[in-house]
């Protein structure tokens, strides 16, 4: 549900005890009745922090703040609620880092949590996290329940009348989705984040704020690096986007890297343990098993429950798995499992034995991330601009990437081509070149499949003064605090001590070794 708080919303609000250092904390020009706002932190409820376990709530303190609805018109008067957390630092408190899950659109209150392990850093600096304007506990935007192409539309089929259904549901998801957000729709965007970014500094009463970014949060931390370059403490960019270029060059990387880590990682090791999954003895003749469950899915979908499993839906589940490492085994179990199910000499019993893993994962696939987190992701992508194609060239481009061996994603891209038919003109993007802002470190698995090495490399040597530092043989999605010792000290000497590395590798976690 969309909600704007509106005109009288300060009548409330407790200002803040003024302090000596107010104006320089406040030197970009917030208008008072949002800088005196004062952040009524308090005990997290379990409704403030959805989805977290019981257990963990009461780590985080929650609050809120007033942001202008439009920094560009503040003359309406016409404000959004930010919803924010607090892991506080264990000893006095003298920095604070804002953290972003990425997405964009990934509801961030709860991040915090994940550093809680994290001595170092916590000594001395609290840990903050935001749900983005339009997100989460935030004043949320919609789609309207978009869900994009229907599951039975796989891009694989090159009959054109397939195709051209699937442009249509794509191009529909696009209307349907701008439609729904109303007039907020275009004010969900980097720009206006930002923004919000730098009144929360102010409401902080930090000079300079650090920065723990994953995925998308690379981009949101980079855009407000290069717009406020003053205000910038130490910045990780973790899992990076090609920031310095446009989203979609920088998703544009997704079928080549994540065909990269299913045939390097995932298929040699699902044959490494033949023993266990008999699924193939080599990486190659473990895809071609998989290509053949694929084939025989698309020639009759797999039925459990009333619900028909269809080849895309196997894909999101491998794209989705293919992020973390953890997942492998779990992955190899359900890729049997529907080898099982589309297999004319599978006993009764080992097939309903299938059944029930495969149901709950196929469940977790065709659930709809949250309304507000898509809306936000795609007005996000979309406002930002630019982004290019139409019916032809996308058709075109999906074949040229499937011909050339992309086989996990390369059809299937057109589906996340949205943006395309966006109907409003996207706001111009600022130059990303690092000029003026003090180094900040970007770290980067050499294999990941959502944000491609590349695109890390090329938006390293773009921004002035970055450092990359390379996690080798590994694909994980989000590397620091993630269990690598190696990367946690370099990040932590960053983040804690101020000590800039210089550009280098280090190596990554080996692969899980599956249970039995």
């Amino acid at each position: 549900m969309v909600s704007v708080v509106v005109g009288g919303l300060f009548a409330g609000l407790t200002p803040a005890l003024a302090e000596p250092a107010a104006e320089a904390l406040n030197s970009t020009h917030i208008p008072a009745r949002y800088a005196a706002q004062a952040l009524g932190w308090h005990p997290c409820t379990t409704e403030e922090l959805p989805g977290t376990p019981p257990g963990e709530v009461g780590l985080l303190e929650c609050a809120t703040f007033a942001t202008p609805r439009n920094w560009e018109r503040l003359f309406e008067r016409e404000d959004l609620t930010i919803a924010v957390s607090r892991l506080r630092a264990t000893g006095v408190t003298t920095a604070s880092v804002l953290t972003n899950p990425g997405g964009p659109g990934g509801p961030g209150r709860s991040l915090p949590l994940h550093f809680r392990g994290q001595d170092r850093l916590r000594e001395h600096q609290e840990v903050i996290g935001i749900d983005s304007r339009g997100t989460g506990q935030s004043t949320n935007i919609t789609c309207g329940g978009m869900a994009g192409p229907a599951p039975e539309l796989d891009a694989r089929n090159r009959d054109p009348r397939n195709l051209d259904l699937l442009v249509d549901a794509v191009r529909e998801g696009a209307k349907t989705c701008r439609q729904a957000s109303g007039e907020l729709g275009s004010l969900i965007n980097t720009f206006q984040m930002t923004k919000d970014l730098d009144l929360l500094r102010v409401l902080l009463r930090r000079q300079k704020i650090n920065w723990i970014g994953y995925s998308a949060g690379t981009w949101l931390g980079a855009h407000y690096a290069q717009r406020f370059p003053n205000r910038v403490g130490r910045f990780v960019l973790d899992s990076a986007t090609e920031f310095t270029a446009s989203w979609q060059q920088s998703f544009d990387w997704q079928p080549m890297a994540f065909e990269r880590r299913w045939r390097q990682d995932f298929l040699p090791w699902i044959a490494r343990y033949e023993a266990k999954y008999h699924f193939g003895a080599t990486g190659e003749a473990a895809r071609q098993n998989f290509e053949q469950v694929r084939a025989a899915l698309s020639r009759k979908p797999v039925e459990i429950g009333g619900v028909k499993i269809y080849p895309s839906m196997v894909d999101s589940l491998i794209l989705g798995s293919l992020k973390e490492k953890a997942q492998f085994p779990t992955l190899a179990e359900r890729l049997v499992q529907l080898r099982t199910l589309t297999e004319q000499g599978a006993s009764t019993r080992a097939k309903a034995a299938a059944e029930g893993p495969v149901k709950e994962a196929m469940d977790k696939v065709r659930a709809q991330a949250p309304d507000a987190m898509l809306a936000t992701l795609w007005h996000t992508l979309c406002n930002d601009g630019p982004w290019t194609g139409d019916r032809e060239s996308l058709i075109r481009r999906s074949q040229q990437q499937y011909d050339s061996g992309l086989s996990l994603y390369g059809a299937g891209w057109m589906s996340f081509q949205i943006c395309a038919f966006w109907p409003e003109r996207p706001r111009p993007l600022p130059k990303l070149d690092g000029k003026g802002v003090p180094p900040v470190l970007i770290v980067q698995a050499d294999k990941d499949g959502a944000t491609a090495i590349e695109g890390a490399r090329r938006a390293r040597a773009a921004f002035q003064n970055s450092r990359l530092l390379t996690v080798t043989d590994e694909g994980d999605h989000g590397i620091y605090s993630g269990g690598n010792a190696r990367v946690d000290k370099i990040v932590n000497a960053y983040l804690v001590d101020g000590v800039v590395p210089a550009d280098q590798s280090v190596p990554g976690m080996p692969l899980p070794v599956p249970a039995g």
